[in-house]
């Protein structure tokens, strides 16, 4: 259990600022952890033009539990090294961010449509930390990961998303890691991961995402499942498609959608990301 005075004291580190940005980053393969390539470019350059958040809630494709979400409570999570037959090098990766128990409690006094309880396990996943090690290459923003509730359909993760509004105005960044376009089963795996490369149905899917998007269409993305063939393709199983829900939630009418790394590799993949920020 967490000591009250400390999560006192931590507590008031979030006060009001301006309104941070959002971003829903496609992250792709678990090397570009460790490569450097025109997708990792972009996230440091992210990096480099932000504000030094107070922390980071992330919201990754990797973390699904069922019947409930939790957020990492603890005060130096462990680097999860979530995935198989990749070169050692990428198991060797280690990113040393700090917890925040303050920000752990906060989103669960914050989001009032259900209960959000606190894990002290997992950790950061590679949907995390394969992207915020580029961000953010000295691991110096506490960070607290939120689980996906795999139980639950796509408008729950949206709504959920719409009760962590009021964390942008705390100085707290919040990241959701997944990919618009994802079929591992349908990989191209003679491609390299950075070499743009996509299927014609993959496309067409990236494409209507963008196009929704850039309408504020959010109940069309939110039942997904009656978009048709290309959808289907793009979306076999929801797990990576989730975290744009949360990103989706968040954003306010004066928001302004930017769209990034807007690519399909291997075929069936995108890396295509978006950030949303508060216009001044």
């Amino acid at each position: 259990m967490t000591n009250l005075n400390q999560l006192y004291a931590q507590s008031r580190d979030f006060s009001n600022t301006d309104t941070m940005p959002v971003f829903f980053f496609g992250h792709g393969s678990p090397m570009n952890a460790i490569e450097a390539n025109e997708f990792t470019q972009t996230w440091q350059q992210i990096g480099e033009n932000l504000p030094t958040p107070t922390a980071i809630l992330a919201i990754s494709a990797h973390w699904l539990t069922q019947g409930g979400t939790a957020v990492t409570a603890m005060a130096q999570p462990r680097t999860i090294h979530d995935f198989g037959g990749f070169p050692q090098a990428l198991f060797e990766v280690q990113y040393p961010a700090a917890g925040s128990p303050a920000l752990a409690h906060t989103v669960i006094d914050t989001v009032t449509m259900t209960h959000v309880h606190e894990d002290m396990e997992w950790g950061l996943d590679h949907g995390t930390w394969s992207v915020l090690k580029h961000v953010f290459p000295q691991a110096n923003v506490p960070i607290v990961q939120m689980s996906i509730d795999y139980s639950q359909g796509a408008d729950y993760h949206y709504r959920l998303g719409q009760q962590l509004a009021a964390l942008r105005r705390k100085g707290v960044l919040i990241v959701a890691s997944g990919n618009m376009v994802h079929n591992l089963r349908m990989v191209s795996w003679q491609k390299p991961v950075d070499e743009a490369f996509g299927f014609d149905w993959a496309l067409e899917a990236n494409d209507s995402f963008k196009t929704m998007l850039n309408q504020r269409n959010h109940n069309s993305l939110i039942d997904w499942q009656n978009q048709g063939e290309a959808f289907r393709l793009a979306i076999p199983t929801p797990d990576h498609y989730y975290p744009m829900m949360y990103s989706m939630g968040l954003q306010e009418s004066s928001d302004e959608l930017t769209f990034f790394n807007d690519k399909a590799v291997m075929g069936s993949l995108t890396m295509t990301s978006y950030r949303l920020d508060a216009k001044v």
